[in-house]
């Protein structure tokens, strides 16, 4: 008999569990359905056994809460189809398409491989659809957490989480399609009804040229009555609850009718209509209806019943779903030439599987698929590749790297675009530093807008004198080393690039400059080797530092590269590259095979490059890690650098210096490594 007393105090404990339990998942960095995922683990038999868990959720109350878990289910499969924005792969739909099948494909594999080894003990006899769901669950990702790590770290406003999110949105689609095969699958193999699946084609053809053009209609009923109405949103209800019954009366399983449904709802023109379902829907199914969904699934986890050989098949279980879907996921993203830092993100991300599994689990419980001992142990699963994405993310995508990306999804969407800024900091008289300016103009980026800034402090002992403060002996020194500035601006300008000048009077221009560079904000800095306060300004600054050593002025040869492994190398072998094609010079590369590798792949892509010796080249501008000693230039990358994809620059930098003019009055000019003709910059 069903005491009312108990399942209302059942409600009140579900509520505060899952609260408590979300939002200290949230304090420590994870999503809040972790914590209620546990919340409903540790209200099963693990924590308070059967004398007390039977008291509390006993039969007699579990049919209840399993009923508001089914329909707090539906509610949230019908958000996730509602919600399934095809927006999302617009523009990205080859690679989301390929990262989609990668992270999908290999768990799927190594699940069935998993499964074929684990059927002895825990199929029961249906080995097909218990190798084929255990693939499935395997290959599952979270969209809808996701989607929420995504906004929690502001990502999904960049492009690395743009793709991301239209990855998940495919994966979402690929997963439950093959659920409802496999689910179709074990329905066709019960003992009644298997004529019910062959309903399923009919049925979706159905929804797709029926239903959804009677969907479309509910928007100009909304836009005549200008909000929802509670006939529009039962209208809504009904069509949900009869698709939901329908798929369920087919042996598929009720998710799928609701997640069809949402996705069949109209698009065009139905933003305002589905924003007021989804705030109608949300808080109901959010708040009360999945912790029971939760709950109910953790009454089904029991640790305690886990002998020591769980832990062997347990281990087995994550290194499947783990390693399948992060090799998976990063292979195919570097296929389509994804970088590899953002692509081992998208495979972190990715990895994520959270409320989606628990979902897929719960339909492979009460359809028989899973024992209860594979359950527990799939859930285990589910909460440690949800818990591990967010710290997992931090390392290999970290927070500087995110705003990096912020701020030029700012400036892209005001417009702007992100021009590459080059700071080259003069530390001597400005009339003397031609080559230094030249320097500069060739180090701009390939395929962008590039900026030049030279940045001149002058020493003046008694405080600051800005420009215009004054007629002065100080003010026409100013105006003497603003017009040396501005004919070097003039320089840099004839190499395409756009420049302006930043002068000023310091009393501690070491002290100051550390406080310039980082304000100007620069993509790469140039920096003498004699500049004051060199130390300071190299540990402060974040951006790629090149420092030049005196030897560099007056260098006519060729541009040597010591080539080395890892991203600083590819770095400064990339300044070299550059410098190469805007001074018109053959590149010599230096650093055993690997060297003689990259020379021959720069040669077929149009570069003039070659292996060198590693003997001393008279007036070569040698360009080397900052690691390296001896070298004309020293490069340090910049922070979290990531390697060069060397197929993806050099295209946009070779065609950049073949049509290019000399500055002015350099054509008859004794050759010097900065008065040579340059190109036109590669950016």
């Amino acid at each position: 008999m069903l005491h009312v007393d108990v399942l209302l105090l059942d409600l009140v404990i579900v509520l505060v569990a899952a609260r408590l339990l979300g939002g200290l998942a949230r304090r420590l960095g994870q999503p809040p359905v972790v914590g209620e995922i546990v919340a409903g683990i540790l209200l099963g038999p693990t924590l308070l056994g059967p004398w007390i868990g039977d008291t509390l959720f006993g039969p007699q109350v579990r049919g209840p809460l399993q009923a508001l878990a089914n329909v707090g289910l539906i509610l949230f499969m019908f958000v996730v189809g509602l919600e399934l924005d095809q927006n999302l792969v617009k523009g990205k739909g080859r690679v989301a398409a390929t990262v989609a099948l990668g992270s999908t494909g290999v768990p799927f594999v190594l699940g069935v491989v998993l499964a074929l080894g684990l059927a002895g003990d825990h199929s029961d006899g249906n080995t097909l659809p218990f190798v084929l769901f255990l693939g499935a669950a395997m290959s599952a990702t979270a969209f809808p957490v996701l989607a929420r790590i995504l906004t929690d770290r502001e990502m999904h406003r960049t492009t690395l989480g743009g793709l991301a999110l239209a990855c998940a949105a495919v994966i979402d689609v690929l997963a439950w399609t093959v659920l409802a095969v496999v689910v179709a699958i074990a329905g066709a193999e019960a003992d009644t009804g298997q004529w019910k699946v062959l309903l399923t084609i009919p049925y979706v053809l159905v929804m797709f040229l029926v239903v959804r053009p009677l969907l479309a209609r509910l928007v100009p009923a909304f836009e005549r009555a200008g909000r929802l109405t509670p006939g529009l949103l039962a209208l809504v209800l009904i069509g949900l609850l009869a698709s939901s019954w329908a798929t369920e009366f087919m042996q598929v399983h009720f998710i799928f009718g609701a997640f069809l449904f949402g996705a069949v709802m109209p698009r065009a023109g139905a933003e305002r209509l589905n924003h007021q379902i989804l705030e109608r829907l949300e808080q109901l199914a959010v708040l009360l209806l999945l912790p029971m969904f939760f709950v109910v699934a953790g009454l089904s986890v029991n640790l305690r019943e886990l002998s020591v050989g769980s832990l062997g098949v347990l281990a087995g279980i994550l290194a499947v779903a783990i390693g399948g879907k992060l090799l998976g996921s990063y292979v195919a993203a570097r296929l389509q030439r994804v970088p590899n830092r953002q692509a081992a993100a998208i495979a972190t991300l990715l990895n994520t599987r959270g409320l989606t599994e628990i979902v897929i689990l719960n339909v492979g419980l009460q359809k028989g698929v899973l024992d209860s001992e594979l359950y527990s142990l799939m859930v285990l699963m589910a909460l440690v590749t949800t818990a591990m994405t967010g710290p997992l993310l931090r390392r290999v995508y970290p927070d500087r790297r995110i705003a990096r990306d912020i701020e030029e999804a700012e400036r892209a969407a005001l417009g702007a675009t992100a021009a590459y800024r080059v700071l080259a900091v003069i530390p001597g008289p400005p009339g003397e530093a031609q080559p230094l300016a030249d320097l500069a103009a060739g180090m701009a980026a390939p395929g962008t807008s590039a900026e030049v800034v030279l940045a001149h402090l002058r020493p003046y002992p008694a405080g600051r004198l800005e420009v215009g403060t004054g007629l002065s002996s100080e003010l026409a020194e100013m105006t003497e080393v603003m017009g040396a500035l501005e004919a070097l601006a003039a320089r840099v300008r004839e190499h395409g690039h756009d420049a302006r000048v930043v002068s000023r009077f310091s009393a501690d221009v070491a002290g100051e400059l550390p406080h310039l560079v980082s304000s100007a904000r620069p993509d790469l800095l140039l920096l003498p080797a004699d500049t004051p306060g060199h130390e300071a300004i190299l540990a402060a600054a974040t951006c790629r530092v090149v420092t030049v050593a005196p030897s560099a002025y007056g260098r006519v040869g060729p541009v040597v590269a010591r080539h080395r492994s890892g991203a600083a190398g590819d770095v400064s072998t990339r300044v070299a590259l550059n410098l190469a094609l805007c001074l018109r010079r053959p590149l010599l590369l230096t650093g055993g095979g690997r060297a003689t590798s990259l020379a021959q792949r720069l040669r077929r892509l149009g570069v003039d490059a070659s292996p060198a010796s590693a003997e001393p080249i008279p007036d070569a501008l040698t360009v080397a890690a900052s690691a390296d000693a001896g070298a004309d230039l020293l490069v340090r990358a910049e922070q979290d650098a990531d390697p060069i994809d060397w197929a993806a620059v050099v295209p946009a930098l070779v065609p950049a210096q073949a049509t290019p003019e000399p500055p002015a009055g350099e054509a008859d000019r004794p050759a010097q490594p900065e008065s040579d003709a340059p190109a036109s910059s590669p950016s």
